[in-house]
């Protein structure tokens, strides 16, 4: 059986994965796990859920949205030879989050949630947020309340995949990235293929993912299947 095993990005949840990837894998003939990190270990988590999926399949792609693509797309160079491609959708960044726009959006999340609590937080999302976005956001974050501020962190912290990193990686990468996401943007997604050995970018306007998160999943596997890898 061919397995996905994806993972959700910063402050999301698993539940968003299922949405946008299910019926695209599923019309590929492939199975979607669409794991769950846990926020109070959400690196070691995540890492820890691939390493256990790859130890029973037989045939592994990997993946995920956002840092969940990175977490991924680290493991497989960990991991030479046991995934046999990359779904990554919307990369943040490459090596140190210094800078990037997803890195200081978790940050100064974190301290907000800190500082005036959950309620107050989503108020304020919700005022500067597409509706759809809003929707997913306020779900997520009451879900991984009250481990939502450290995996925040831990999120924003992360500076394993380097350009090193993403030489190593030994299978097909396909990228989907958004002509308009100020938080993902498109140079992002570039940079990633400027150091992988086969990559294919596949990009979409932030409004059909809103339109149905669909969309990012069959960018995704269109952009895999673009190097022969679905």
């Amino acid at each position: 059986m061919r397995i996905a095993a994806l993972l959700p990005g910063t402050g999301s949840r698993a539940a968003f994965v299922q949405r946008a990837f299910a019926g695209p894998l599923a019309a590929a003939g492939i199975t979607l796990v669409a794991i769950e990190p846990d926020p109070t270990n959400l690196i070691e988590s995540a890492l820890t859920e691939l390493d256990t999926l790859a130890a029973t399949a037989s045939e592994l792609l990997v993946g995920g949205i956002s840092l969940g693509a990175a977490l991924a797309t680290t493991w497989a160079a960990r991991n030479p030879g046991r995934a046999t491609g990359i779904l990554a959708a919307l990369p943040a960044w490459i090596g140190s989050s210094a800078g990037a726009p997803a890195a200081l959006s978790a940050t100064i999340t974190a301290n907000a949630l800190d500082k005036d609590g959950l309620e107050a937080t989503i108020a304020g999302m919700r005022a500067t947020s597409p509706a759809w976005l809003a929707d997913e956001l306020e779900a997520s974050w009451r879900q991984l309340w009250p481990g939502l501020p450290g995996s925040l962190r831990a999120a924003a912290a992360f500076a394993d995949l380097d350009a090193q990193v993403l030489s190593r990686v030994d299978c097909p990468v396909g990228i989907a990235a958004a002509t308009d996401d100020p938080i993902h943007p498109r140079a992002a997604a570039e940079e990633w293929s400027k150091h992988l050995r086969r990559c294919h970018i596949e990009t979409l306007p932030l409004a059909w993912i809103g339109e149905d998160p669909a969309a990012l999943g069959t960018a995704s596997l269109a952009a895999l299947a673009a190097l022969g890898g679905r």
